[in-house]
């Protein structure tokens, strides 16, 4: 194994200066990318979608559980499948082990679902052998995942609702997904993105200020004022961000 060289703290500190520079470039990138997303066209959805449920049929619409977006993550759990019935796919496992606690995408009016074609008692099954009985788990019973590209591969949808009316407005699949789990890049691929005021969003789109919807994933509650400590210490923190990289 041909190692790297082995430098002085101030060499190595030179070096990591150099890297952050290209890293930071990165990171703007990756905003300006997400703001394009934001303002993709939109595909509506005209067909029925009917998904079993633990709880019985539930149609698109439905998914949303009451919130304006919906992310739906294909993944391959069914007969035919390498490991079944004790296991999913391998690579859809990775995914599923990594999502994130959903009430943070929760909080931001977006609901994420798992769907598969395996009947509902093997999905409850496998999620209480794998710890994932935080995610909302549903069964295909039509042509849902030939209609959105995921038929014969794992990929992820998402959705936005407008009343009653329903739009497709982005997918990712191959090595995109390799990034899903985390609730930032969740948030990035859609259509209202994090929903802070720093982000470059259409006219007229929520916004709030950014750090002061965070918390505690089990004190989130629908429609209530910030924190107001919360509050002095994130713009304290802010502050001191702020300084500390205008040098």
């Amino acid at each position: 194994m041909h190692t790297p060289p082995v430098v002085s703290p101030q060499a190595w500190e030179a070096a990591r200066e150099q890297l952050l520079a290209k890293e930071k470039a990165l990171t703007h990138a990756r905003d300006a990318m997400a703001a394009e997303r934001r303002r993709m066209p939109w595909m509506a959805v005209e067909k029925p979608y009917v998904f079993e449920g633990p709880s019985g049929k539930r149609s698109l619409q439905e998914l949303f559980d009451g919130r304006r977006q919906l992310i739906v993550y294909r993944a391959f759990y069914e007969p035919g499948v390498f490991g079944w019935p004790e296991h999913a796919c391998r690579g859809c496992s990775m995914v599923a082990d990594q999502v994130a606690h959903l009430s943070h995408l929760n909080a931001r009016d977006t609901t994420l679902v798992f769907v598969s074609r395996a009947p509902q008692a093997d999905i409850a099954r496998l999620q209480n052998r794998m710890g994932w009985a935080h995610i909302p788990w549903f069964t295909v019973t039509d042509s849902f995942d030939a209609d959105f590209g995921v038929g014969e591969w794992h990929g992820t949808n998402v959705f936005v609702r407008d009343g009653d009316r329903i739009f497709r407005t982005y997918f990712v699949n191959n090595r995109g997904d390799e990034q899903m789990g985390g609730t930032w890049n969740y948030l990035d691929i859609t259509p209202l993105g994090r929903q802070e005021v720093w982000e470059d969003s259409p006219e007229g789109y929520p916004q709030t200020p950014p750090y002061k919807w965070w918390n505690w994933h089990d004190s989130y509650a629908a429609d209530a004022e910030p924190d107001k400590k919360w509050v002095e210490v994130s713009d304290a923190g802010e502050a001191a961000f702020r300084k500390d990289h205008s040098r």
